[in-house]
């Protein structure tokens, strides 16, 4: 498909145009179970726990059909796939895997960053390897995944993270796409704006409220009109609208925090509910956690009141958190001495922080990188 030049992308010889390549695997989890387990190939699975209080931590693409998605309640999951199999998660399995994956693209660029175990950025616009062009290094890149891991990967090329990563989910399960230079914002404009990386379900139904369905709408609201209902959002929104991101790949780059939080249906205040969820985000967020191999001494409840008034508790240590009993006992002792709250909330989160190894973020200015070599074709 042939995109016209958009008029308002940055000049491309100012700045110099980089080859990024976003690679992610498909249904990551799942698909190592299955690749162990003949028996379950081509079978709904689920890695998590399947107790009343377990949460689906990956899912198949056979399970995706069902509705089946990660941080989903286990026991919602089964009552869209009855037949669905669990499978409970093994990490030291998945970074042995991981590292095999990182292994690959090393051999290809050290402007590696990974994102999870199962994602990454790679900055090839230095053909190390001298092979042409960054689509053919792309093309290896999962030709030599599945031969080393016999998984499949899919990957997305352009000339910014943002549409990199747009482009790596458009053609999954194992699938390639490439956004080429002057093709982003056109390419932008037809996506829905849930696609948008950091645009959740509550986002896009607020997006909704306001018109604005697709890239092309959003595009089509000023800085002005974004900042008055997006806040700090506004300027991220304004670019990724136009298909610019001038963030650079960062190889290694340290994790600050790994967390996550649950917008509820419904405003929520009895204690028993509060507890439940407590329990279910506690899984989701230890299973991030095991993830990463991140070890951190704080530990961070959030709650956001039904008027939309933010509230946070901490709890540090002087040693990392143990393990996950004392992870989530932490939590829950958070959460208690709040009890009983003063209105219902809309919204729970928990994060782990002060992590083993962290270091001063690096301010980024949005400048970019110079390209001094030759170009490196798409």
């Amino acid at each position: 498909m042939e995109f016209a030049r958009a008029e308002d992308e940055p000049d491309r010889q100012a700045i110099g145009v980089r080859k990024i390549i976003h690679v992610d695997m498909d249904a990551f989890f799942a698909s190592v179970e299955q690749r162990d387990d003949p028996a379950i190939r081509g079978l709904p699975v689920a890695v998590g726990g399947s107790s009343g209080r377990g949460v689906v931590a990956a899912a198949s693409y056979e399970a995706r059909k069902f509705g089946v998605r990660s941080a989903m309640p286990s026991a919602r999951a089964v009552q869209l796939c009855p037949d669905l199999i669990f499978r409970r998660p093994r990490f030291d399995v998945y970074r042995a895997v991981s590292q095999q994956i990182r292994a690959v693209f090393l051999h290809y660029t050290p402007h590696v960053e990974p994102l999870s175990l199962d994602e990454a950025y790679l900055d090839v616009t230095d053909d190390v390897r001298g092979i042409g062009s960054a689509t053919r290094i792309a093309e290896l890149i999962r030709k030599r995944i599945r031969e080393e891991t016999s998984l499949t990967a899919s990957a997305g090329v352009s000339y910014n993270k943002f549409l990199a990563k747009l482009a790596s989910d458009q053609n999954k399960p194992d699938g390639l796409c490439v956004i080429r230079p002057g093709e982003g914002a056109q390419f932008v404009a037809a996506l829905p704006v849930r696609r948008f990386h950091g645009i959740g379900p509550r986002g896009a139904e607020k997006m909704a409220r306001l018109g604005i369905e697709t890239g092309a709408d959003l595009r089509a609201r000023d800085l002005a009109f974004l900042r008055e209902h997006f806040g700090s959002s506004a300027d991220y929104l304004y670019r990724a609208a136009r298909g610019i991101d001038l963030r650079q790949v960062k190889a290694d780059r340290p994790r600050k925090s790994v967390g996550g939080e649950r917008t509820f249906e419904r405003d929520i205040s009895s204690g028993r509910e509060l507890r439940e969820t407590l329990e279910r985000i506690i899984e989701i967020v230890w299973e991030r956690i095991e993830r990463s191999g991140s070890k951190g001494r704080t530990i961070t409840l959030k709650m956001k009141f039904n008027d939309f008034t933010p509230c946070t508790r901490a709890r540090s240590l002087g040693r990392a958190i143990a393990g996950r009993d004392e992870f989530a006992s932490l939590a829950r002792e958070l959460l208690d001495a709040q009890l009983p709250l003063p209105k219902p909330i809309r919204l729970m989160g928990l994060t782990l922080s002060a992590l083993e190894g962290e270091e001063p973020e690096e301010q980024d200015d949005g400048g970019t990188v110079p390209v001094a070599q030759a170009e490196l074709p798409f």
